[in-house]
């Protein structure tokens, strides 16, 4: 209650008055202060970003909602707006424009991962269907696929003998993730689907990729992996970008699980939880990203 009464009176009275006294001493408003003072990447545009958010301002709040070619537009508003003259304020105008291409980089991203989620995979399309065939020529480049319909997608990790129904949660977002983690990073992926046979601590492959999807997707909508994303991406977050995360926490799952040394695959879950809050410590540091260790493990027994 005491902190509620708190951040209530901090956010409609104090913060106020101290922006203001800043102002008046450092004769620079808070965006000027941020963008001049703190290092680029995550620390600085996630400050840009809660100072627009908290502006009394339309055109500061709506700064965040434009598409990439209105970027600039926004920034000169934004700099209108504070009576910031671009003639003698070049570098803030640059370093404003980096974070505000990233803040709307990141909601475009969403918007993008929504849609590939929400589009379910379709059996008639040849185009799906092209990239199920490459995600078993990646991870069995040895072993021809005998049948469309076969029992030999459960040699990597499907649960049944047509792979459609296992997209039912994450549509086509699951299946790109796998076809990129066995393109991009092939000898890592197939390392891991060795990892996934082991008589003991194996694994369903395909199941537990499309459920780190599902992991990834939530990080992404919470703004979880906000400060990765301005970490990694000095232009625009892409797709490409929230692949490259799927991958690393693949690589990084199938290692805690081989460390966790589970007694059947019923702890899954436990051992998920645990690796999801061990993920979200990580990322709770604004200067520290998501790594990708592309080496190939043997499984110690």
């Amino acid at each position: 209650m005491l902190y509620q009464l708190w951040s209530i009176l901090y956010t409609h009275l104090l913060r106020g008055c101290y922006k203001w006294l800043l102002n008046q001493y450092t004769g620079q408003c808070e965006l000027q202060r941020i963008c001049l003072n703190i290092l680029p990447g995550g620390q600085r545009t996630i400050k840009v970003e809660n100072s627009l958010t908290s502006s009394k301002s339309s055109i500061l709040h709506s700064a965040m909602e434009v598409e990439k070619m209105s970027v600039e537009k926004a920034v000169e508003d934004i700099m209108e707006c504070k009576k910031i003259y671009p003639s003698t304020n070049t570098k803030f105008r640059e370093l404003l424009l980096a974070c505000l291409l990233q803040i709307t980089g990141y909601r475009q991203l969403l918007k993008d991962v929504e849609a590939k989620r929400k589009q379910a995979y379709d059996s008639h399309n040849l185009a799906n269907e092209e990239i199920l065939f490459q995600l078993w020529s990646l991870l069995m480049p040895t072993v021809p696929l005998s049948a469309r319909i076969s029992k030999q997608w459960g040699d990597v990790g499907f649960q049944g003998n047509d792979p459609q129904t296992d997209f039912r949660g994450m549509g086509m977002f699951g299946l790109l993730n796998l076809q990129y983690f066995a393109s991009q990073h092939q000898n890592v992926a197939r390392s891991v689907l060795s990892h996934s046979h082991h008589p003991q601590y194996g694994f369903s492959f395909a199941i537990v990729g499309i459920d780190l999807t599902e992991m990834v997707y939530t990080f992404l909508r919470k703004g979880t992996l906000k400060c990765h994303m301005y970490n990694v991406a000095p232009a625009t977050p892409s797709l490409r970008d929230i692949h490259e995360v799927f991958c690393i926490l693949f690589s990084d799952f199938d290692k805690f699980w081989r460390q966790a040394k589970p007694r059947d695959i019923m702890e899954f879950s436990a051992i998920r939880e645990k690796f999801r809050v061990h993920v979200e410590k990580c990322l709770e540091n604004p200067g520290q990203a998501l790594v990708m260790h592309n080496t190939v493990t043997q499984f110690e027994s």
